[in-house]
């Protein structure tokens, strides 16, 4: 009896460790088979993932750098807007200088701008204290008409005046062209409803009707006489051409 334990024992022993690993290989390859499952699985929604976001990036870019199925009657449209436009301006600017160039020669085109200046001014003192709106824009157009007018006189006349060593009158006249610039920082700060308004474009206006009275009656026509008839127009020409482009 004692020597039989022994045997069913060890036998019950060797069966035991022979079973384990078959079981455990069992569960193993099972185990081995839901990971490489969830691997694919994980991989597969990875990849989509990858893939959506791809189609996600181009349709992004493409609704930001394109104008969808309208692109081009939109672009045609606001290139077709800016054309008119530039053409409209250039218009604007050669029918401005014709009407100013058929006053003749280029003394007569700055005398001319002279009379329109000063038919300005007296509109801007025929308004009074409640007409705010209108002095904004009477002043706006007043900026507009004298900084035209210096372009021409300090890049083509006063030139030629220094030229024709007559420097003293080109550098004085010159030099009030800053006074000018002055007064009209000074309205614009002041505002048009401030109670000395008038009073100050009052003073503008005589101040620069003597600066206009001197090229007028003193330094032009003693500049004119002495020109050719080739210089004539070639000033002329230019004031023109200056006075398009400023215009």
């Amino acid at each position: 009896m004692a020597s039989r334990t022994p045997t069913r024992t060890q036998n019950r022993s060797s069966a035991t460790k022979r079973g384990t690993p078959r079981k455990t290989t069992k569960r193993s390859e099972s185990g081995s088979q839901k990971s490489s499952g969830q691997k694919g699985s994980s991989t597969s929604r990875s990849s989509e993932n990858r893939s959506e976001n791809r189609s996600s990036g181009r349709e992004r870019e493409t609704s930001a750098f394109s104008f969808g199925d309208n692109g081009g009657a939109i672009l045609g449209a606001a290139l077709a807007g800016a054309a008119i436009g530039f053409a409209a301006n250039y218009g604007r600017k050669f029918l401005m200088q014709s009407l100013e160039a058929t006053a003749g020669d280029w003394d007569e085109i700055l005398v001319a701008e002279h009379e329109a200046t000063l038919a300005v001014f007296d509109r801007m003192l025929a308004t009074d204290e409640t007409q705010t709106w209108k002095r904004s824009m009477l002043l706006m157009k007043l900026t507009h008409a004298l900084d035209k007018h210096a372009h021409q006189e300090e890049m083509v006349v006063y030139p030629a005046l220094r030229e024709a060593n007559i420097t003293h009158d080109a550098d004085t006249l010159e030099s009030e062209h800053g006074y000018v610039k002055t007064f009209l920082y000074e309205l614009k700060q002041m505002g048009p409803s401030a109670p000395n308004w008038l009073e100050k474009v009052r003073e503008f206006r005589t101040f620069i009707s003597k600066h206009m009275h001197m090229e007028e009656e003193q330094v032009f026509p003693s500049f004119k006489k002495d020109l050719s008839e080739e210089q004539n127009s070639k000033i002329t020409r230019l004031v023109n051409s200056d006075g398009f482009w400023m215009a």
